[in-house]
């Protein structure tokens, strides 16, 4: 039904309704301003056109992106997200271009401007780009910024503490560092990198600032492979900053254990990685200097109170010093010298040692040593005397007042003493005093042990009978015996003998079963 007049009242409850104006002619103009409006993300062309619902889709939409999106953080917007939100604008824009091309808009009037205006609404998305991707960037240099704050707490909760239980976090705080300069080179924390290198520094190798050059070692040596890990460009000087410090470490810590005897070559071994990989150094220069005077310092205590202890240092600075000539180049010859010289005290200092032994009682280790000695150097001035004080230790370490005195090489006396063998067994014969020496007795044919002392007192070497013997002249005094059967049972026997002139003597070995050998005089 068509509308009635003005003024007319309205049609009846029930009437059908007023159908729709038909639509326009199309404007594609018009199409295009409104997909460029709704391009913005406000939903500007749905406005325009009065579709509400759409223009509130739109916002929905952007409000959405604007959610997840801020605050801006270094990874941006998921890559799904803007991609469903590009779909989203290119939707809108096509509907609305679709709903344009023949609805009229309420504003403006003519389509060329709501073109530009569209063009000009282009510009808040693009706007918005560029101020989230900045925002993005400021978010990624403050990340980065915090990293560098973390590995330089690594580095100052470290300080001062010993380098091994530090080891690891000194290592994650490098490569912090070495990530920031590498990954991120651009950045204000890379930039900032240099001046926290020189503090990481100081930091590792501050043992050696404090003199504790054993304890420097390791970290300066840990030093020298950070150019391995961390660009060149950003140390600078930084490069050789250890090098010097690592040299004079191991100088220091290893002169400090000249001298001193260690399975793994203890402090010692430094020296040579000194004269290996500091060659032209002057710590290298000192090291054989070093040597030399140790050397000298321990020899010097062959005269004093603890001769043993000098020799045993001598051996040890032999041993070294041949050991630093194989690492030395072109100062091994030096070294070598050196380790001839050592041993040459200790030739020397061997037999003093024997000899401070026996008079402070150590019998044992006197016997020991006067042994070695006479083994050893064959051709030493000393060896005779040498070989009297181990006969004369042996006994002593049976008969302990044998050992208060120090033999000499004097020999003969006026008093006759005739030792006989009446065992069945070899008997070596050790006597010390007066004089000192010693002698083996074959064993005795047809001779046999004895069942206690008594028998042995009452039998053993009676006259008429020929026995093994030996006969000595000894002056007059206390000579001290050690008889040594040499049978299977390797028993011994002792006698105190007091020489004195207008006598002769008499000294017997027998063998008393199961008790052992013993001497009557």
């Amino acid at each position: 039904m068509p509308p009635g007049p003005a003024g007319a009242p309205p049609p009846p409850f029930g009437a059908p309704p007023v159908p729709p104006a038909p639509p326009g002619p199309p404007v594609p103009l018009r199409a295009v301003a409104v997909g460029l409006l709704n391009l913005s993300g406000l939903g500007v062309g749905y406005a325009l056109l009065r579709v509400w619902w759409a223009v509130a889709a739109c916002w929905a939409a952007t409000a959405g992106l604007l959610l997840l999106a801020l605050p801006a953080e270094p990874d941006g917007v998921a890559g799904g997200v803007v991609a469903g939100y590009l779909v989203v604008l290119a939707a809108a824009a096509a509907h609305g271009a679709f709903l344009g091309l023949r609805r009229p808009l309420t504003w403006p009037p003519r389509a060329a401007v709501a073109v530009l205006l569209g063009l000009a609404l282009l510009a808040a998305p693009g706007g918005g780009y560029l101020a989230y991707d900045s925002a993005r960037d400021e978010a990624t240099e403050e990340m980065l910024l915090d990293r560098l704050a973390e590995a330089d707490e690594l580095v100052s909760t470290r300080a001062g503490q010993p380098f091994d239980a530090a080891e690891a976090d000194y290592r994650r705080a490098l490569d912090g560092y070495a990530a920031l300069a590498d990954d991120h080179p651009g950045s204000r924390a890379a930039k900032r990198v240099p001046e926290r290198m020189k503090t990481y520094y100081e930091s590792v190798g501050a043992t050696y600032d404090r003199r504790d050059f054993c304890a420097a070692i390791e970290p300066l040596t840990f030093l020298r492979t950070v150019p391995r890990r961390i660009d060149e460009r950003h140390l600078g000087k930084l490069t050789g900053w250890p090098d010097d410090r690592l040299a004079n470490s191991l100088y220091e810590c290893g002169v400090s254990g000249l001298g001193q005897a260690s399975a793994d070559g203890g402090k010692t071994k430094h020296l040579g990685e000194l004269l290996a990989d500091f060659p032209d150094s002057a710590p290298a220069a000192r090291v054989e200097p070093a040597v030399s005077a140790a050397i000298s310092t321990a020899a010097g205590g062959i005269k004093g109170a603890e001769p043993c202890t000098a020799v045993t240092n001598l051996r040890t600075l032999s041993g070294q010093a041949s050991t630093l000539a194989k690492a030395a180049g072109a100062g091994a010859a030096a070294l070598t010298r050196d380790a001839g010289t050592a041993s040459g005290h200790v030739r020397a200092g061997t037999y003093a040692c024997g000899v401070d032994q026996y008079q402070d009682g150590r019998f044992d280790a006197a016997l020991t040593t006067m042994n070695d000695f006479a083994r050893t150097y064959r051709d030493d001035g000393n060896r005779p005397r040498a070989q009297k004080i181990a006969i004369a230790a042996e006994i002593a370490k049976k008969l302990p007042d044998a050992g208060k005195r120090l033999p000499t090489t004097a020999s003969g006396g006026g008093v006759t003493v005739t030792v006989k063998n009446d065992s069945p067994n070899a008997v070596e014969i050790l006597y010390t005093g007066p004089v000192t020496g010693k002698f083996t007795l074959s064993a005795c044919d047809g001779c046999t042990t004895y069942a206690d002392r008594a028998q042995a007192r009452s039998k053993a070497c009676q006259s008429g009978k020929s026995y093994p013997q030996r006969t000595l002249s000894l002056p007059v005094g206390t000579t001290y015996f050690l008889h040594k059967s040499q049978g299977t049972t390797n028993s011994s026997g002792t006698d105190t003998a007091r020489i004195e002139p207008g006598y002769t003597y008499t000294e017997c070995a027998y063998v008393v079963s199961p008790f052992g050998i013993g001497p009557a005089t």
